[in-house]
């Protein structure tokens, strides 16, 4: 008698605990939001989600048989989550089709709404609106050649900050960034692959003069929201590494160079953006201008023995010197078909030297898109045409599949 009435306890008291549980924690999915976990009646929220781009692409370059390229041009993998009375977040991120998969690794705290203090690896703020934007929230297929040319994948290891607020109707977004200058996962495959050079410095200014975009729109540079009324963002942006050895500071140990007592020596880089983006009704524009330098480049040697002067144009052919701008223009109806057209070109800096990383080259690109379930699944096909002077064309098409779970 005594065990029954034990067994009639727990079973009268089990579908409580379990409804107490189901009211404190919760679990959804949505196709783009991942799979959420609400924690403690919302104190503790994780997520876990992530992004694949079947594609397929051709080249072909001056008449020549194309290339195709059948592949997962991207395969991203993530979690990330939220203590809600702590103010701290974080993010993990992988992209298993790269060769070295680490994106994204990063603890942020938040000690103010609006602001937050994250350290780790992540995207920098100190590169042009474009390179700010996660790999599945592009307009085009592809980056425009001011991001590719000038960056690589725009993340690095350091210390960010950065702080949202309005003042009346306008609104500002200032951030800065402190660095390795090495890019990502800089400290290589082990402690003997120690970084070059010395600290990059940035900063970023967005200035919102008609108010912010709606939620989750300023993600993105297709106005996928519909903006009831015209938003613009202006944005400057600036950098500077002290000591780099790699064609755009995002990384380590391409060269190296020397002073006359064969210690290393490494030149200092700096990049200056601008950039605009307007929404209204489905339409946008986007406008971007990139301006690069060096400096620190008196009495570098290519040699350790120091014979060998660094000539007065020859570091075109270690950094990537020059400038460059891009235009993007485009609408999306309510219903989800969107044409987007692009124009980019990048000048070099010495114009003369043929072996500059940089060379003159101007490119359109025309993107036609269907958002079935906004940019979470889309089907998108481009099409772009590359001159690089000299007689020198070439064509490319390219057609993905993009799904964010």
């Amino acid at each position: 008698m005594k065990k029954l009435l034990i067994y009639f306890c727990v079973l009268a008291v089990f579908p409580v605990s379990i409804m107490r549980v189901s009211a404190q924690n919760k679990a959804s999915f949505e196709l783009g939001s991942g799979l959420n976990f609400s924690l403690n009646d919302g104190d503790y929220q994780f997520k876990i989600g992530g992004m694949i781009q079947p594609s397929v692409r051709l080249e072909a370059i001056d008449g020549a048989k194309p290339d195709y390229y059948f592949n997962v041009k991207r395969s991203f993998f993530n979690i990330s989550g939220k203590a809600i009375n702590e103010k701290i977040s974080f993010l993990l991120q992988t992209d298993f089709s790269l060769g070295s998969p680490l994106l994204d690794a990063w603890v942020a705290y938040m000690p103010i709404k609006g602001m937050s203090i994250a350290i780790g690896q992540k995207q920098n703020s100190a590169n042009n609106r474009e390179m700010l934007l996660m790999e599945d929230k592009f307009q085009f297929a592809d980056r425009s050649m001011v991001s590719t040319a000038f960056s690589a994948s725009g993340r690095e290891f350091g210390l960010f900050v950065s702080h949202r607020f309005s003042l009346g109707s306008v609104g500002f977004e200032p951030q800065g960034a402190l660095t390795s200058g090495d890019g990502r996962n800089s400290f290589g495959v082990d402690s003997r692959d120690y970084d070059r050079g010395g600290l990059k410095y940035g900063g970023r200014l967005d200035i919102y003069p008609l108010g912010f975009f709606a939620e989750g729109n300023g993600d993105l540079i297709a106005d996928l929201a519909h903006e009831e009324s015209l938003k613009v963002a202006l944005g400057a942006a600036a950098s500077y590494n002290d000591g780099v050895s790699n064609s755009v500071g995002e990384g380590h140990g391409e060269f190296q160079f020397y002073d006359k007592e064969s210690n290393a020596k490494y030149p200092d880089y700096r990049k200056f953006y601008a950039d605009l983006l307007l929404k209204y009704k489905g339409f946008s524009l986007l406008g971007e201008y990139v301006s690069s330098s060096a400096t620190a480049l008196k009495g570098s040697f290519i040699n350790a023995a120091g014979t060998i002067p660094l000539q007065p144009t020859q570091i075109s052919e270690f950094l990537a010197l020059g400038s460059a701008f891009n235009t993007q223009l485009g609408y999306v109806s309510k219903s989800g078909y969107a044409i987007d057209l692009r124009y980019d070109a990048i000048m070099p800096e010495f114009d003369k030297n043929v072996n500059s990383i940089i060379q003159d080259k101007t490119g359109i690109t025309l993107g036609l898109t269907k958002y079935f379930k906004q940019n979470n699944l889309k089907i998108q096909g481009t099409f772009s045409y590359l001159d690089f002077g000299a007689e020198m064309e070439s064509l490319a098409g390219s057609l993905i599949v993009q799904l964010v779970f």
